[in-house]
């Protein structure tokens, strides 16, 4: 009786299995946005990872529009949503989202923060690296 049970839940497995595997998309199908070049050559970059529905990244995202019509052509600000780019995350070495990390002219990272960062606090840094 027991290997009866065994084998019956066996095949409820499989065929369950198989159901899951039909329904999800074929991996190599799936195609993530191209994601820009980080940092910006010869410019002051902000990037700020995070998620599009993510609500920390939500309340941030009215800022990081601001900040680059405000800074368009003095510093780089770019978004990644790493929910859509999942290599963004391991690339980054994130732990949390939102994340942003500011890279100097030079294209050295200089600061990261983890989390919700308001503006004032993102002008602050541009303003550390001459930006005005």
């Amino acid at each position: 009786m027991r290997k009866y049970v065994i084998r019956g839940l066996l095949r409820v497995l499989v065929a369950l299995t198989a159901i899951g595997l039909a329904s999800m998309p074929a991996i190599s199908l799936v195609r993530a946005e191209q994601l820009p070049q980080v940092p910006v050559p010869g410019m002051v970059t902000m990037v700020d990872l995070g998620a599009k529905k993510c609500i920390p990244c939500k309340l941030m995202a009215p800022i990081i529009e601001e900040l680059v019509k405000e800074y368009q052509g003095r510093a780089a600000i770019l978004f990644i949503d790493v929910w859509d780019n999942p290599d963004a995350g391991p690339k980054y070495g994130l732990r949390a989202i939102p994340t942003q990390i500011f890279y100097d002219a030079k294209g050295l990272e200089i600061s990261r923060h983890e989390g919700f960062m308001d503006k004032k606090s993102i002008v602050a840094v541009f303003q550390q690296q001459g930006v005005k």
